[in-house]
C-alpha cells in the first residue's frame, strides 16, 4: 500500500535548495501547515526522498551545485520508490525552455522566483490533494486487483473440487477403478505437454491455459456412468451385446449432463467445453470403429484423443479380475501395435 499522511496528520513537504535563505524563507512559510523538511543538495534530497518517511511533495531548486535540480527530478522519476512524489520546482529559471524542460522531465508544476506565497501555498495545497486521490485510487485498484486474484483462486478451488466429487460419483460405483480419474488427468496434462510443440497439435496445444483446461477437464470423461446401471456397470465377465449398447450411451449422457450444467450457468465455460468434447469422444477410435458416432482420425477432437490414450494406458497398467496389471514396457508395446487403429 502506499504511504500517505493519516487524516490528522500533517502532510510532509521537502524543501530543496543550497542556499540557507531560501530553505528559511520556504520552512516559515509552509511550517504552520506541514511538517516540513530541508535539504541543502540534490545528493540530500534524493536520500530523504528514498527513505522510509518519503516526503509528500517535493520543493525544487534547480541551480545547484554539484547536481542541478533537473538531474535530481530525473532520478527520482527514474526510481520506482520516489517516482509517484510529485515534484514543483521553484526557481529564478524564468525562460519557457526552462520549465518545458522541467515538466518534461515529469514536475507537477514550475514557479518561478521571486515567489508570491498565496500562490505557492495555492499550488502547494493542490498538488497535495491530488496526491492524496492518487494514491487513494491507486491503493483501492491495489486492493481490487488483490481481492480479484484471491477471488479467483477460491472460485478455481471450488471449480476443482467440484469436478472431482462429480467425477468421483461415477468411480465409487467401480471398485477396481481406484484413483484412475486423477491418474488419467495427469497423462492427459503430460501427453499434450509432450504434443504441444509437434507441428499437428501446436495450433490446439498452444499455451500452458489450454492444457491447464484440459487438466481440469479430463476427470468428467466417465461421468455419464452414473445413469448406467449396476449390473450393467459392475458385471465381471463381458458383456451381452444389448448390455454393450447401454454401456455406450455413457458418452452421451456426460456430454449432456455437462451441456445441462452450463445451461443452467447461463454462459459457455472454456473447460467445460473441452469436457464435454472429452465425455462425447473419448470412445471414438482413430479407424472409426469406436462411438458413439464413429469419427475416424482428425475428425476426433485432440482432447478426446488424448484421454482415450491416457484411459487405454491406466486400463492397461491396472489389476481388473479379468486381467494381471500390466507393466509399463508391456502396456507401452500394447499401444504402440494399436496405433492406426485406436
Amino acid at each position: 500500500m502506499t504511504d500517505r499522511p493519516l487524516l490528522d496528520e500533517k502532510a510532509s513537504v521537502l524543501v530543496v535548495d543550497d542556499i540557507p535563505d531560501n530553505l528559511t524563507l520556504m520552512s516559515n512559510l509552509l511550517r504552520d501547515a506541514y511538517r516540513v523538511r530541508v535539504a541543502n543538495s540534490g545528493a540530500r534530497a534524493l536520500t530523504i526522498a528514498g527513505s522510509d518517511t518519503p516526503p509528500d511533495l517535493i520543493l525544487l531548486d534547480i541551480m545547484m551545485p554539484e547536481m542541478d535540480g533537473y538531474e535530481v527530478c530525473r532520478r527520482l522519476k527514474e526510481n520506482p520508490v520516489t517516482r509517484e512524489i510529485p515534484v514543483m520546482f521553484l526557481t529564478a529559471k524564468a525562460e519557457v525552455g526552462d520549465e518545458t524542460r522541467g515538466l518534461e522531465l515529469g514536475a507537477v508544476d514550475y514557479i518561478t522566483k521571486p515567489i508570491s506565497p498565496p500562490i505557492v501555498l495555492a499550488r502547494v495545497k493542490t498538488h497535495l490533494a491530488m496526491k492524496s486521490v492518487q494514491d487513494f485510487l491507486r491503493d483501492q485498484n491495489a486492493f481490487l486487483e488483490a481481492e480479484v486474484r484471491r477471488r479467483t483462486r477460491e472460485v478455481e478451488t471450488i471449480q476443482d473440487i467440484t469436478v472431482h466429487t462429480m467425477a468421483s460419483l461415477a468411480e465409487t460405483r467401480d471398485n477396481e477403478t481406484g484413483n484412475h480419474i486423477r491418474r488419467t488427468q495427469h497423462y492427459v496434462r503430460l501427453l499434450a505437454e509432450k504434443l504441444r510443440k509437434h507441428p499437428r497439435f501446436a495450433a490446439q496445444l498452444d499455451d500452458d491455459k489450454t492444457i491447464e483446461m484440459l487438466f481440469k477437464s479430463a476427470p468428467l470423461h466417465d461421468i455419464g456412468k452414473v445413469g448406467i446401471p449396476d449390473q450393467i456397470l459392475l458385471k465381471p465377465g463381458k458383456l451381452e451385446p444389448e448390455e454393450f449398447e447401454i454401456m455406450k450411451t455413457h458418452t452421451t449422457l456426460g456430454r449432456d449432463a455437462i451441456m445441462q450444467a452450463e445451461k443452467e450457468l447461463g454462459s459457455e465455460i472454456p473447460f467445460l467445453r473441452l469436457a464435454k468434447e472429452i465425455a462425447y469422444g473419448h470412445q471414438e477410435k482413430w479407424d472409426g470403429s469406436g462411438y458413439p458416432e464413429g469419427l475416424a482420425g482428425d475428425a476426433i477432437p485432440v482432447s478426446a484423443r488424448l484421454m482415450a490414450l491416457a484411459d487405454v494406458y491406466d486400463a492397461l497398467i491396472s489389476k481388473r479380475v479379468y486381467k494381471p496389471a500390466f507393466p509399463h514396457e508391456k502396456a507401452a508395446t500394447i499401444l504402440v501395435e494399436g496405433k492406426g487403429k485406436h
